[in-house]
């Protein structure tokens, strides 16, 4: 059970995602977890969709090292997952919206498209999500 940021430490990359699944699930949302589709393209995966009325966010957790260089990384990584929820979002025809989960704090912001949240700050940002989607102009 994670019970502080200490404990997010030790979380294997598996269970970060779990994680992520069991708080969106905490907050009333549907969530397909490791959702595998395909376009005519190509295949993809989104680590979790969660689904609440109306609202559709397209999750991708990163639980990155301290020594991993972040800033170009998470660019393209925004990148690919801003492409990845396009392709969701034609398929299914529901607007959604492209969040990357990071488990270290980078602070709110917005890259490529894509919301970037720490794992510390998930909660308060399921909690606030519709008036934070309005402010960033989701």
């Amino acid at each position: 059970m994670v019970r502080s940021t200490e404990d997010l430490e030790e979380l294997t990359w598996q269970e970060f995602e779990e994680y992520i699944r069991d708080l969106l699930e905490h907050h009333d949302f549907e969530v397909q977890f490791r959702k595998v589709f395909r376009t005519p393209e190509r295949g993809y995966q989104i680590d979790a969709v969660a689904i609440r009325k109306d609202l559709c966010l397209c999750i991708d957790g990163k639980k990155y090292g301290r020594s991993r260089p972040r800033s170009s990384s998470l660019k393209e990584q925004a990148k690919l997952h801003y492409e990845r929820t396009l392709a969701y979002e034609e398929k299914i025809g529901i607007k959604s919206i492209p969040l990357i989960v990071s488990w270290l704090d980078d602070s709110l912001m917005v890259e490529n498209g894509c919301i970037f949240v720490s794992i510390d700050r998930l909660n308060d940002f399921l909690l606030n999500v519709d008036a934070i989607l309005d402010e960033l102009g989701y």
